[in-house]
């Protein structure tokens, strides 16, 4: 039976170990807390983890060895969609996660699907489109919009629900510095609100001005910067 850290968080990671069939890649004894309310930055080399970390912190795959807990419960016992209600998490590339016909349907879907209110649904998806400048693209198809704007897209429709935590992977890919900083106001006033943050980025001086710690995933393993 695992041991939960001493210093538990949200999430924990426990004796963590994964690998992919066939690649010499692999996360070994991986022991790590996330907390609420905390801004973590997770960075690297390419090829050292951070993605499958991240994953693994989200439930998206399960540990091979070790445990994953999530509020508490392992990760193996949680359906995806339960994790979806408690975590948002960020793809890389978010045109895995885009999928309805524009961009207005895209940030209201989980509010719909959710019950919200007609009302409620048009207020939240208007602030999204506001704090996103995406208000001249609501009628757009996702697929139609640049790299940038697809990022812009996919944060605002994760953040409109308000998840209880974040992980976000490399967040800040083509957005302008202005749009950075926006960025940056938004996740700092969610932090206010108690939402933890674990972003995962090559971005170093997003990091340096946003991150209340850093983590740096290196040699199959997670250490403090």
């Amino acid at each position: 039976m695992m041991v939960p850290l001493a210093n538990s968080g949200f999430l924990e990671l426990i004796e963590v170990a994964f690998s992919y069939p066939g690649n010499e890649f692999s996360l070994q004894g991986i022991n790590q807390h996330f907390q609420q309310g905390e801004f973590t930055a997770i960075i690297g080399a390419n090829g050292t983890g951070k993605t499958t970390l991240g994953k693994l912190l989200a439930g998206i795959i399960k540990p091979e060895q070790g445990q994953v807990l999530i509020a508490g419960r392992d990760s193996r016992e949680i359906s995806l969609g339960q994790v979806g209600k408690l975590i948002g998490y960020l793809f890389q590339q978010p045109d895995r996660q885009l999928f309805t016909p524009t961009v207005r349907e895209e940030i209201g879907f989980a509010l719909e699907f959710n019950g919200s209110s007609p009302e409620v649904i048009k207020k939240k998806v208007n602030d999204m489109l506001d704090i996103f400048s995406l208000a001249d693209l609501a009628g757009a198809a996702p697929y139609q919009l640049s790299a940038g704007e697809k990022q812009r897209l996919a944060l605002a429709a994760l953040l409109v629900n308000q998840p209880q935590f974040l992980i976000l992977d490399e967040p800040t890919t083509g957005l302008d510095p202005v749009r950075k900083q926006k960025l940056a106001e938004v996740l700092k006033e969610l932090q206010g609100k108690g939402i933890g943050l674990v972003v995962i980025s090559h971005d170093l001086s997003f990091i340096r001005s946003n991150a209340d710690r850093v983590l740096v995933m290196a040699g199959g393993g997670l250490i403090a910067a």
